[in-house]
């Protein structure tokens, strides 16, 4: 008997499989997939890595994507709110 039994419409695995082979809780898995959970640890991340065998170049872009973002990135100055002088209030 297979473990996720069930007609499959698409190759490759399941959540519950992935969260199986990574040793998290399929919810746990779900949770910073919908963005429920900020903080993923590295050793989580590096379980999600070898259950989908990426390779380096692909395990360091799942690591950056997981890092939480600055609020105010650098690059992108129109982001920051601009403060407001005396001189701009009528």
């Amino acid at each position: 008997m297979r473990a996720f039994p069930g007609v499959r419409r698409v190759s490759g695995l399941r959540k519950e499989e992935l969260a199986v082979l990574a040793g998290v809780s399929p919810d746990y898995y779900s949770r910073p997939e919908q963005g429920r959970q900020a903080n993923v640890s590295r050793k989580v991340l590096d379980a999600l890595a070898r259950a989908l065998r990426l390779d380096e170049t692909e395990h360091a872009y799942l690591v950056d994507l997981a890092a939480p973002s600055p609020a105010y990135p650098e690059q992108c100055p129109a982001a920051r709110p601009r403060p407001v002088a005396d001189d701009d209030c009528p």
